[in-house]
């Protein structure tokens, strides 16, 4: 299979000039209450959002959609959750990791916290890829890739995203 690298980047700059606005209006919404995810043992994930990544658990209550299931949130700062659901007796196996086509979550922190968290991942053993300096990529004990960056929100690589 070839790729014509030519014509995916005029389509790019295609899509950039009819779509990316020079006065871009106000968006409609107010933010991202939360991400969902889904975990299989809610301590294990506990301990690895809030014990190694350092992300408060902010709140645990019963799932509404599913008796028995629990949803809890954890605080990843700017007013910004990562929310979990647990599904005890579904036995979802590995269909559980493509449950809504996620690819990655990425998650801003200062430079210094970047290299302490790094730290934290290489002494808890957790296998994870440093890319430009900037990124670390890894993933939670149900498979979900992480990443965390060390640009400031609304930034990626240097360029304004936002």
């Amino acid at each position: 299979m070839t790729t014509d690298h030519a014509a995916i980047e005029a389509r790019r700059e295609e899509i950039r000039d009819r779509y990316v606005l020079a006065h871009r209006p106000p968006s409609s919404a107010r933010g991202l209450h939360h991400m969902a995810l889904v975990s299989s043992d809610v301590e294990r994930t506990v301990k690895f959002y809030q014990e190694l990544l350092e992300f408060p658990l902010t709140e645990i209550f019963e799932n509404r959609d599913y008796k028995g299931s629990s949803h809890f949130f954890f605080d990843v700062g700017n007013g910004n959750l990562l929310a979990f659901f647990d599904f005890p007796g579904l036995d979802l196996g590995p269909y559980q990791e493509v449950l809504g086509g996620l690819h990655h979550i990425a998650i801003s922190v200062d430079p210094a916290t970047w290299e302490r968290l790094r730290g934290k991942l290489e002494m808890a053993g957790v296998p994870h890829q440093v890319e430009s300096g900037a990124s670390i990529y890894f993933k939670d004990p149900d498979g979900a890739r992480l990443e965390l960056l060390a640009d400031h929100l609304g930034e990626m690589y240097g360029a304004r995203v936002l």
